[in-house]
């Protein structure tokens, strides 16, 4: 009986899949979906009618049409205004997908229209290496004709969020937990090794003594934001040295603010990738103090939604960052190391 009861459910679902997909197929708009993206971000029809300059009825008819295509209830009315049902919010994800594929499709048109051969949108954290964005922008701005080329600075959250979005081709960013999602790929292409950077005129201060994080906590230090791969290695620093971890007086990660803060803070230290503070401690403002930390940094990653994952622009810059990284100074991953990994992911 259940044996029996499963196999028809299973029909059920594939014949309503099917008559779902040919009436979106024939009746959906893309007007339908601008509609709901509008929904979503005012939740009320009054503000969505004083936005799309239509009435209200005729923007409560073109919902009931909407939903009338998807066969759903797609929003409940509450006391805080329309809020997506589970099948909803499924939608709106699908119409935001959809609308921001549309635009960047256009945006890439375009560039071909002014005789460049196309365009990539790439997400790059503050604290990846110069050398690794030479490469990155030499290749893309080598080519001829040129490659239109968007940039992205954010925290590896951020530009996972908005590979999610599809505002993004691929990003370099820090390895990310499981919960990226079966969306993205990510490939660990360059193991850094940590360092304690602090102001040059301290370092010799501070350099006293065997390396003591109890001692080290009482400093004034400089976090990265919350909920980032690095701030979360940072707290475990020093919990698994039996030290709360100290309040940071920043939380940034941007290297011109980083430097800013030692520049002006005597007490002022931070974790930084060995290889990037070598660039900020030529300017003379910061120095690497002389103990060696004995774990990494999570690695550095391209991420690529799966749907980019053949474009022939995105794996050529793919293969390019991986030769860079080898050049890099530090432990980057053997070839075998990086094979193993990606397939774990």
């Amino acid at each position: 009986m259940a044996a029996h009861t499963a196999l028809k459910r299973g029909s059920f679902m594939t014949e309503h899949a099917s008559r779902l997909q040919h009436t979106m197929l024939s009746r959906l708009k893309l007007r339908h979906l601008g509609l709901l993206q509008s929904i979503a971000r005012h939740r009320t029809l009054s503000r969505v009618a004083l936005e799309m300059k239509l009435s209200q009825p005729a923007i409560t008819k073109s919902l009931r049409e909407v939903e009338d295509i998807f066969m759903t209830r797609l929003f409940d009315r509450t006391s805080r205004g329309l809020e997506a049902t589970p099948a909803g919010k499924e939608i709106l994800h699908f119409a935001l997908v959809t609308l921001a594929d549309m635009e960047s499709a256009a945006q890439v048109l375009a560039a071909i229209d002014t005789g460049l051969t196309g365009r990539v949108r790439i997400g790059i954290t503050p604290q990846v290496p110069e050398s690794l964005l030479n490469a990155a922008f030499t290749h893309l701005l080598g080519q001829s004709p040129k490659v239109s080329v968007l940039v992205k600075e954010g925290t590896t959250d951020e530009l996972v969020a908005a590979l999610h979005a599809r505002e993004l081709d691929c990003a370099i960013g820090r390895s990310f937990d499981d919960s990226i999602g079966d969306e993205i790929t990510q490939e660990p292409i360059y193991d850094q090794e940590p360092c304690l950077l602090v102001p040059a005129r301290s370092r010799a201060r501070l350099s006293r003594g065997a390396l003591n994080w109890a001692r080290m906590a009482e400093l004034e230090w400089i976090f990265p934001p919350p909920n980032t791969p690095m701030r979360r290695t940072y707290s475990a620093i020093f919990l698994s040295a039996g030290v709360q971890p100290p309040s940071p007086i920043v939380e940034t990660m941007s290297l011109r603010s980083i430097e800013n803060v030692l520049r002006n803070e005597s007490n002022a230290v931070t974790i930084l990738a060995r290889d990037v503070a070598a660039e900020l401690v030529l300017g003379g403002v910061c120095a690497v103090l002389p103990y060696k930390l004995t774990w990494n940094l999570p690695p550095v990653s391209f991420f690529v939604p799966r749907h980019m994952v053949q474009h022939p622009t995105v794996r050529t810059l793919a293969a390019v960052i991986r030769t860079a990284a080898l050049g890099l100074p530090g432990s980057p991953f053997t070839k075998a190391h990086r094979a193993g990994i990606t397939e774990k992911l």
